[in-house]
């Protein structure tokens, strides 16, 4: 068999791969792993030093995962994603969370490779770790966190996602897209450094809550859309309550009068 013909059905075949990822199942997946305990798994960071999961216990983690021969979808997010990070620095206080982006195209997402990612993007935070796990224990980590890939002729399709982890490593919260409100991403956070729920009750708190749950993640657009059955079940829902409410007040008056 020629060279070009073996090229050509590798072609083929990582196209076919790319036609297999289905990204109801990821987001179905991702969100299954909300509540799991993430194993204790051994990564090395961007300077060549042992890292440990349970070495970054005690604090909320922000995961995320990344390619580095990938030259737009992973940057838009990281850069996105550092973004958010600042924002919720700023609220929340320097050194209250940690983050750690991990690479999963092994063994091309070394260490040197994770450190030029980070430099290339400006990232240099020192709570900011960039981490290359061992080959061997890859599917078990990406599995615990739900993260889903599959290799295209282009590099790889995934799921656009952050994982939020606790401070005893359970995976609390998962925030999609390249692009999120940032109500998705600092609440949690919140709530974790706090660990307390949100009490007080705002008009600007109200809107952001009805805001957040008519919108729902749509993975094909990799963006978060309005979810019109909701609106419209919240609409009736809320008709046949004031409707109710008015037939009984009418309904009283009438029996004063009589």
């Amino acid at each position: 068999m020629s060279r070009s013909l073996s090229f050509l059905l590798a072609l083929i075949s990582l196209s076919l791969d790319a036609q297999a990822f289905d990204e109801k199942l990821a987001l179905k997946e991702s969100q299954a792993a909300i509540g799991r305990q993430v194993g204790d798994y051994r990564f090395t960071d961007s300077e060549g030093r042992a890292v440990r999961l349970a070495e970054l216990r005690g604090k909320p983690l922000v995961v995320s995962f990344v390619y580095t021969g990938c030259f737009q979808v992973c940057p838009t997010a990281t850069q996105f994603l550092a973004g958010a990070v600042r924002d919720a620095e700023r609220s929340l206080g320097p050194g209250t969370f940690r983050v750690a982006t991990i690479g999963f195209n092994q063994p091309f997402d070394s260490p040197e490779a994770m450190k030029a990612f980070a430099r290339k993007y400006g990232i240099a935070s020192p709570d900011w770790l960039f981490l290359s796990p061992q080959a061997d224990t890859l599917s078990a980590l990406v599995a615990d966190f739900g993260f889903r890939y599959e290799p295209t002729a282009a590099g790889f399709d995934h799921l656009l996602q952050v994982s939020i982890v606790d401070p005893q490593g359970r995976i609390y919260r998962q925030v999609y897209g390249d692009e999120f409100d940032a109500p998705l991403f600092t609440g949690p956070l919140l709530e974790l450094v706090k660990n307390v729920p949100q009490t007080k009750i705002t008009w600007e708190g109200v809107l952001e809550k009805v805001k957040l749950v008519c919108t729902v993640y749509d993975p094909s657009a990799g963006r978060y859309r309005v979810n019109y059955a909701i609106v419209i079940e919240i609409l009736v829902g809320t008709s046949v309550l004031l409707g109710g409410i008015a037939f009984l007040a009418l309904e009283l008056r009438r029996r004063r009068r009589a």
